[in-house]
């Protein structure tokens, strides 16, 4: 058995079985991939793949507990090369990141600035997309953080350490009803309002939900986005009333709206940054966390780091003071 072997069958199931597809990305022949599976299963005594002639169709039941076990390999061999890594040079390096279009645009670019000035030769690595998606990343090994504030939870061999917790704001035209109030705003008031926000799983959707809910109110939605800066697009364009992050309303180029607190209407939520058990985090890597989040000190992600189980990690997660942003 060789790490070759395990590396093809993990790459061939990422690239849904197409075989032609990973010899590509791995810059090697077809011929060669089908080759070494073949070996493969013959040692192991089980087919990985079912076959329609020389078509690879689908998983084997075997098969799906081979990739386990061989991603979970491969992912400690990357361990082991980082730790090389760390102690020959931990200036150089690089750190994959997967978040979302709102910390992306609003939170991240400060951290990212000071980070780059302390650590000029890492690469610094960045995608996006939904909060699923992200933690997908996060839990197969493919970046090495993951950032957001739904979705994490839902994978075990991910570890979850909160960075801060953040409310709602609507947004108004300065023109609009709801931006002359005298008082408070109340949930009845806002259900009047066509609604413009965030689609369900993102950036604390669930919390907006819960609150009308709770309520016994039905607002109307009419219009959802993944992405602050559209939902205030079709805000100014008269759509309704928006309600996103608070943190994505800018006063530099925002200019034009107003914002109505609504604090006191919703849950807080937490944003979480994720990495895969068992990751050996390099010196910058735990220094971007702690620029990200300072109460995240190396002495408490370490407890994080040698937590035993999802139970204890979880306690730990909520022993944690976590600042409002």
């Amino acid at each position: 058995m060789k790490l070759q072997q395990l590396r093809y069958i993990c790459e061939v199931a990422n690239h849904d079985l197409n075989v032609s597809a990973t010899a590509q990305s791995l810059f090697t022949s077809q011929p060669g991939i089908s080759k070494q599976i073949r070996l493969l299963e013959e040692e192991l005594g089980v087919e990985v793949f079912a076959r329609n002639g020389k078509h690879l169709v689908s998983i084997t039941p075997a098969g799906e507990e081979v990739l386990r076990v061989a991603s979970e390999i491969l992912h400690k061999v990357d361990a082991i090369k980082q730790i090389s890594q760390e102690f020959s040079d931990e200036t150089k390096g690089v750190l994959s990141i997967a978040t979302t279009h709102t910390q992306a645009r609003y939170v991240l670019p400060p951290i990212i600035n000071q980070f780059m000035s302390e650590y000029p030769e890492v690469s610094l690595q960045m995608q996006q997309g939904t909060p699923a998606q992200i933690a997908e990343m996060a839990a197969g090994g493919d970046v090495d953080f993951a950032i957001a504030t739904e979705g994490l939870e839902h994978f075990s061999n991910l570890l979850l350490m909160p960075c801060y917790q953040w409310n709602r704001a609507v947004i108004v035209p300065k023109d609009h009803p709801l931006a002359q109030l005298d008082g408070p705003l109340t949930l009845a008031e806002l259900a009047r309002h066509p609604i413009v926000t965030y689609v369900f799983g993102f950036t604390g959707r669930s919390r907006l939900d819960e609150a009308f809910e709770q309520e016994g109110l039905s607002p109307k939605v009419v219009f959802t986005a993944a992405d602050a800066d559209v939902i205030k697009t079709y805000v100014r364009l008269g759509l309704g009333v928006g309600i996103v992050a608070d943190m994505a309303h800018d006063p530099q180029t925002d200019g034009d709206l107003v914002t109505v607190n609504a604090s006191h209407l919703f849950s807080p939520s937490v944003t979480s940054i994720a990495f895969r058990r068992g990751t050996f985090l390099r010196g910058y890597m735990y220094r971007f966390v702690n620029l990200f989040a300072p109460h995240l000190s190396r002495e408490v992600i370490g407890k994080f780091l040698r937590s035993q189980g999802r139970a204890e990690a979880e306690r730990i997660f909520e022993s944690v003071d976590v600042p409002l942003l």
